[in-house]
């Protein structure tokens, strides 16, 4: 297996980890609610895609 000339610098390390970083979601506003929800997904508060009813779901009490 190889082994490196000499050893990585901080600089050099710390460049290639930046790509490493979180990525924050994308929302999009529901026209029912009107709460943030993912886009291309069903709505968790209203159980409907696309203007049609896909799940049945309960009430809180």
């Amino acid at each position: 297996m190889a082994v490196p000339f000499r050893r990585t610098s901080k600089t050099a390390k710390r460049k290639r980890r930046t790509h490493y970083k979180l990525s924050k979601p994308t929302l999009v506003v529901d026209p029912q609610t009107g709460d943030l929800v993912l886009p291309h997904r069903v709505s968790p508060i209203t159980g409907e895609y696309k203007g049609k009813k896909v799940v049945n779901v309960k009430e809180a009490e």
